[in-house]
């Protein structure tokens, strides 16, 4: 596989800064979730409030993805959200978390990502997944096929399809060589043109090893939805690790983990409101996706033991509680597994808990208000 090059990209506009006491950078990533009750148009509101308090409070950036065909996650379009976040913000990072490359083809995404660099200079990244982001009969109306392994096998190649687009650079003889992603480097090379040739960095999400052993072997940046996926975040990281080469986008590796926590005044209201998320996952797992529940009708749910074990279960990954005890539960995470970021991820019902949770997160840290 060829060098993912990414020559305008350095380090520090991977790397982020802890801010205040925290153990390493923090950042959000949002699903954009809509609670019972609400609207796709107030939990999108609400998405670019928690942006702006992300970036007054040092949040180092804020990221949302894909998902399709479920009505609790209104993020089916992220450069659409991203390009609406950009116009509301100034400094914090905006980007994917990601973009389901199998579900896109690669041009359309080099398009998307350079007109919203053009938009917000230096700010954007660009995460990407293999995943479907939703169940195989909406992949397949997606992507247009019943071969739904296509993508995910092809996910290499479709990287590296991308990457040239961005940086706009196909070998002469390349069938694509004459095709350019525009905006783009290529309006820099244009006559007269002043175009920055500058491009997002790329970075690869994963749930498992494939993508932790692809971003190490490429030296690129790598997030792992520890939110999801628990139990291959330590194995993950260490492949990641020992994979990794050093390349002109990273001299070392960088690896953020997503994590679900929500802090609130008292532990029973920050447990009435993780049930809710709770609740919603059991729903979709078992193929009845719906808005997010209350936290009254999550109380009041009559758990079979089964689903009362998911629950449990479930509940164990997220970190919930007073800011305090979040703010333990978030440093020894980042002790354990060794991660250069932490990003953390409120779902809730309402719009108010969420932002509620950043702001008593920022507290407890000391992060700045400015």
């Amino acid at each position: 596989m060829d060098e993912i090059r990414g020559d305008e990209i350095q380090g520090d506009e991977i790397r982020g800064t802890a801010r205040g006491t925290a153990p390493v950078p923090l950042s959000v990533l949002d699903l954009v979730t809509v609670g019972q009750g609400r609207t796709a148009s107030e939990a999108l509101r609400t998405g670019v409030e928690i942006a702006q308090l992300a970036e007054r409070r040092g949040f180092h950036r804020y990221w949302v993805a894909e998902h399709h065909s479920m009505p609790g996650v209104a993020s089916s379009s992220p450069a659409v959200i991203l390009a609406h976040t950009a116009a509301r913000t100034e400094r914090i990072r905006l980007g994917s978390g990601g973009v389901m490359l199998p579900n896109h083809a690669p041009l359309v995404i080099a398009e998307q990502f350079g007109t919203l660099e053009a938009m917000a200079p230096g700010r954007v990244d660009l995460g990407l997944g293999r995943a479907p982001g939703t169940d195989g009969a909406t992949a397949a109306a997606l992507r247009r096929t019943d071969r739904l392994n296509e993508g995910a096998d092809d996910f290499p190649q479709q990287l590296m399809e991308l990457t040239r687009f961005l940086d706009d650079d196909f070998p002469d003889g390349h069938p694509y060589a004459r095709i350019h992603a525009v905006p783009g480097p290529v309006q820099a090379t244009a006559e007269g043109g002043v175009q920055s040739p500058a491009r997002p960095p790329i970075w690869l999400l994963g749930s498992s090893g494939f993508s932790a052993r692809l971003a190490g072997v490429l030296g690129l940046p790598f997030a792992f939805a520890h939110h999801f996926s628990a139990q291959n975040t330590v194995p993950a990281l260490e492949l990641y690790r020992d994979s990794f080469k050093p390349s002109t986008v990273l001299d070392a590796p960088y690896a953020l983990i997503g994590v679900a926590a929500l802090a609130a005044d008292d532990e029973r209201e920050a447990r009435r409101q993780v049930l809710t998320g709770a609740l919603s996952m059991l729903r979709l797992r078992s193929g009845r996706p719906g808005l997010v529940p209350t936290p009254e009708e999550a109380e009041a749910y009559a758990f079979s033991p089964m689903e009362r074990e998911f629950v449990d279960n479930w509940l164990v990954n997220i970190v919930h509680g007073t800011a305090d005890e979040v703010r333990s539960g978030l440093d020894d995470l980042a002790k354990r597994t060794g991660a250069d970021e932490l990003m953390i991820t409120a779902n809730a019902h309402s719009g108010e808990a969420r932002l509620r949770s950043y702001g008593l997160i920022a507290d407890a840290y000391g992060l700045p208000d400015a």
